[in-house]
């Protein structure tokens, strides 16, 4: 293998070797950070959440040569990712071990192969390739890595972002490095994705035996039309970029186990997938209307866990077509799918934002994959990114 000449992939097999599973970072971003401040960044580690649940964030930034910002700003670059990986599973199905990066018929196999740390090696490369032939950039070049996305994500980017925009921290283009592709590294990149919104809701009845239901009130039946109304309703038509909001059930808890009992409350678990022609204030207020038209008793609690985001056509979009295609051949497809990513957050300060990674067949599964032949070409595609935004910042 290409071990001894193949930058992108020697960093990425170091760090397949570090278990950082969530929240441990495990020396990932240390082992980044040195090879950064070698290129002038200067790095910052923000820690953050309990003692038992400690994540670490890096902030490395790179300013612009003096000589580019005298008539007007600079603008910045970032590329974002997540150092943690979700856990193995069971070791003994894997056929070599998930933190021992090991080859096999052209694919580097390991926890994290392709989630994500193909794309944190790949943004390191690039950005030493681009600074060796352009050692005086017209842009701000930054990384902003966690290692909690893979977990509760309440730490992690949102932590980072929220320090930004207090210090008043600028920032106008984002690549976050999720694995983005389906059959080659740049097939297919995000340019948004939809927000996602939980509810809890508790259905309450009066409990009874089973054989007097005149004595008790059950709230399974109760709550039963109203359910076939919600799963009937169209939330939205979607748009260009997103598919229709889409509503499901995940949990339904009622009952004592008796069957000889009417449950006292029924307790529902939903989500919303929702798109940028609805807000969260429209789909609550809609779907309480429904609970309130069939007279229910019940509490609700609301969780938002991100709002949809969208970067239509522009100056990134184009800069990463453009980019794929000269290094590809591909003409890239946009797409909103999956769920959701950091770019929620990055989203609420950067005005574009868009993922691109390598393929993600094999991610969160046993036996996690890349193959080495889409490594390089990933890390072309950012190095070519850094060189347009470049060349338009001189423009």
């Amino acid at each position: 293998m290409m071990t001894q000449t193949n930058a992108t992939l020697q960093l990425t097999e170091q760090l397949l070797s570090l278990a950082s599973v969530t929240p441990n970072d495990a020396g990932c971003q240390a082992l980044l950070a040195q090879r950064l401040q070698a290129l002038g960044f200067a790095c910052e580690t923000l820690e953050s959440g309990p003692a038992d649940f400690r994540v670490t964030n890096l902030w490395a930034k790179r300013p612009a040569s003096a000589s580019h910002t005298s008539s007007k700003p600079a603008k910045t670059l970032v590329f974002a990712g997540h150092t943690d990986v979700v856990p193995t599973g069971p070791l003994a199905q894997w056929d070599s071990a998930p933190f021992s990066p090991t080859h096999r018929d052209g694919k580097l196999y390991g926890r994290g192969a392709s989630d994500m740390k193909t794309s944190l090696a790949a943004f390191v490369v690039a950005i030493e390739e681009f600074l060796a032939r352009t050692p005086d950039p017209a842009l701000n070049i930054a990384l902003l890595l966690t290692s909690d996305e893979e977990g509760p994500a309440v730490d992690g980017t949102v932590v980072v972002c929220n320090t930004l925009k207090a210090r008043g921290e600028v920032l106008d283009y984002c690549i976050v490095g999720e694995p983005t592709s389906v059959e080659r590294t740049g097939d297919m990149i995000k340019n948004g994705r939809r927000g996602t919104m939980s509810g809890k809701l508790t259905v309450k009845g009066v409990q009874g035996h089973i054989a007097y239901p005149h004595m008790a009130d059950n709230p399974i039946h109760r709550v039963a039309p109203a359910l076939a109304e919600l799963v009937a309703i169209r939330w939205d038509e979607g748009n260009a970029y997103f598919p229709p909001t889409s509503w499901q059930v995940s949990n339904m808890h009622g009952g004592t186990g008796a069957s000889n009992v009417i449950p006292g409350e029924v307790v529902i678990d939903f989500n919303f997938r929702f798109c940028t022609e609805s807000t969260p204030e429209s789909l609550q207020s809609r779907l309480c209307a429904v609970l309130d038209q069939h007279q229910l008793k019940y509490d609700l609690v609301w969780t938002i866990g991100g709002l949809p985001f969208l970067t239509p056509p522009g100056t990134l979009v184009d800069a990463v077509r453009d980019a794929i295609r000269d290094e590809t051949g591909l003409q890239t497809q946009l797409s909103t799918t999956g769920g959701t990513s950091d770019g929620r957050f990055l989203a609420q300060i950067c005005p574009q934002v868009i993922e691109l990674g390598p393929p993600n067949a094999t991610i969160h599964k046993i036996n996690e994959f890349v193959a080495v032949a889409d490594m390089d070409p990933l890390k072309n595609i950012y190095r070519r990114v850094l060189e347009r935004l470049h060349t338009q910042a001189l423009a």
